[in-house]
């Protein structure tokens, strides 16, 4: 199940962003050729989600709990 689209373009999970922290953005290819689709931020858990796609199918593919250092970046495009 997808939640509602967001404007988050960009997700990096670590503490040390520079060296460390792992990144995932729009547009991304991951997991043999999928694309990252959409990160969502779920309010029914404090968690973010981050959903892929492939051949039209769209699918859930990493969730991360607010208990991790996260940093997000925004699209700007209103």
């Amino acid at each position: 199940m997808k939640l509602q689209m967001s404007n988050i373009r960009k997700i990096s999970i670590g503490s040390d962003y520079k060296n460390e922290a792992m990144h995932y953005s729009l547009g991304q290819e991951v997991y043999g050729g999928h694309i990252i689709d959409d990160i969502i931020f779920n309010e029914k858990d404090n968690s973010y989600n981050i959903f892929i796609t492939k051949n039209n199918e769209v699918l859930p593919w990493k969730k991360f709990n607010h208990n991790m250092a996260i940093s997000l970046e925004y699209d700007l495009k209103y």
